[in-house]
């Protein structure tokens, strides 16, 4: 069989029962999915953590989001609609003044961004931000989330290639490192912590925060600028202030504990399980992880056992038998445990391929009657490339099926909504395959290009990769990156 199909722009549910394809079109029109639910967050209280200038910057940009923000003349009011301001999209309110507001010295941030040793550094800087939300937990205030604002060389210094001019202290070594551990009594200001948990800014501050159960939004000062920028060199260009406040906007909502929107005419007790591996950063091991998504967005996170699961020859992951039972037995039961709904069919997501004990044991895993479907999906980054006459790339949901079990899917292309294509390179295919299980592989290419449409992240028609292998990495950094931290969240919104 070799068959090309272009799939139709999944659908998406809104207030009422509503559908339209794009979110930001559904939610103008009709509101979030959530909008006559007794648990929708009707007033979001939440909290600011940032220096004098971020704060600032925030206060203004939510008395922005509180009104209609027009489209620009010059720009294309299709590609970048307007944003009808943040009640009016979402039926909720976002008090112009925060619950609680910190602000931290500059110059103590900076200070902290600047010491040479990488994991001092950002150990420095991720502390000054969590113990203010800290001090406002300790208050009576009914907090949805905080919004941390990072100056933009906090950005800069604090990911794990950063490289900067100057700086101060000096960094220690892994050898220094063990041998400080072995005779702590002779460094008292040596504190082993520090170097437990990532070097990235973010992967270290979304782990640890999550003993305070509450979630976070980073955001970049330079991202809540409302004026355009010149371009020139060295200035950070931005999307339209509209698109901003599409994406900030949903985002804030959906870690408050909203819905915006939900796949529409998804089947009942189907879930999707992207399954990803992270190497350790201090043994040869990796670590397995889960994320269970549904239709309404709800995702669970599992983190899996630790062992030798590379294989250097192959070049791929794998579960022994009763570590991938757990994995999948684990997400299963946390999903239960939050949810309660009854399962019907478990479709498992992988970027490496799974073998025939990785699947025993996911079978295992797998209550009586419910059907499980082992998926390979990865991203085709340097092989099959298609081009259509003249100027356009190929449709957004070209689906060519090879085989009974194999097909390419271009999440990314030409979006006739859009009347564009929004990328910048040639549109890279997503290569399916089926490798255990039974299942017709064009309804499972139609569900994962339903799952591009659930980044709530962002506010975007669709994405090329679907949501469970999209933040798989992201998902696996922060939770096997910062091993130490015990007391994981199982909700998604933790997370990204």
């Amino acid at each position: 069989m070799n068959s090309v199909t272009v799939f139709d722009e999944p659908q998406l549910e809104f207030a009422s029962g509503e559908r339209l394809e794009h979110p930001r079109d559904g939610l103008t029109l009709f509101g979030p999915v959530d909008s006559k639910g007794i648990e929708k967050p009707s007033n979001l209280c939440y909290g600011v953590v940032g220096t004098k200038v971020g704060v600032a910057a925030f206060r203004e940009f939510v008395k922005a989001v509180n009104r209609p923000i027009p489209t620009d003349d010059k720009l294309d009011g299709v590609l970048w609609p307007h944003f009808p301001g943040f009640e009016e999209a979402f039926h909720a309110v976002l008090p112009t003044e925060p619950a609680w507001v910190e602000e931290l010295d500059e110059l103590v941030v900076k200070n902290a961004a600047t010491e040479l040793d990488d994991h001092k550094r950002v150990f420095a800087v991720v502390s000054l931000f969590l113990s203010q939300i800290r001090a406002a937990k300790k208050s009576d205030e009914p907090f949805r989330f905080f919004v941390i604002v990072v100056p933009d060389f906090v950005f800069a210094n604090c990911r794990p290639l950063s490289r900067f001019q100057g700086g101060h202290g000096y960094r220690v070594g892994k050898h220094e490192q063990r041998m400080r551990a072995e005779i702590l009594d002779f460094f008292e200001s040596y504190e082993p912590e520090q170097y437990s948990y990532s070097v990235d800014f973010r992967r270290q501050i979304k782990a640890r925060v999550m003993e305070l159960e509450i979630p976070i939004q980073i955001i970049r000062e330079s991202t809540l600028r409302l004026a355009a920028a010149e371009k020139c060199f060295g200035v950070r260009q931005l999307t339209p202030l509209s698109d901003r406040a599409w994406n900030l906007s949903t985002a804030l909502y959906y870690k408050a504990g909203g819905k915006p929107w939900k796949l529409s005419g998804v089947r009942d007790g189907v879930c999707y399980v992207g399954v990803s591996f992270k190497n350790t950063e201090t043994t040869h091991n990796a670590c397995s992880a889960a994320q269970m998504f549904l239709n309404d967005g709800d995702g669970v996170v599992f983190l899996g056992d630790e062992g030798r699961w590379y294989s250097e020859r192959k070049g791929e992951y794998h579960l022994n038998r009763e570590s991938a039972r757990r994995l999948l037995s684990g997400v299963l039961s946390t999903y239960q445990a939050l949810h309660g709904r009854k399962l019907t069919e478990v479709f498992l997501h992988c970027r490496s391929t799974v073998n025939e004990e990785e699947f025993a044991g996911y079978q295992a895993a797998c209550p009586e009657g419910v059907k499980l479907v082992a998926i390979r999906v990865a991203p085709e980054r340097l092989g099959l490339r298609v081009y259509r006459a003249g100027i356009r790339p190929v449709l957004r949901g070209t689906f060519w099926q090879v085989t009974p079990k194999r097909g390419f899917l271009w999440g990314s292309g030409f979006k006739p909504r859009l009347r564009t294509y929004d990328g910048s390179e040639v549109p890279q295919p997503l290569c399916i395959d089926i490798q255990h299980g039974e299942a017709d592989v064009n309804q499972v290419a139609r569900d994962i290009f339903g799952l591009t449409k659930l980044n709530y992240n962002n506010c975007k028609l669709g994405e090329n990769q679907p949501v469970t292998i999209r933040f798989s990495s992201e998902v696996g950094e922060i939770l096997v990156s910062n091993r130490t931290v015990k007391q994981h969240k199982p909700n998604f919104k933790y997370y990204i």
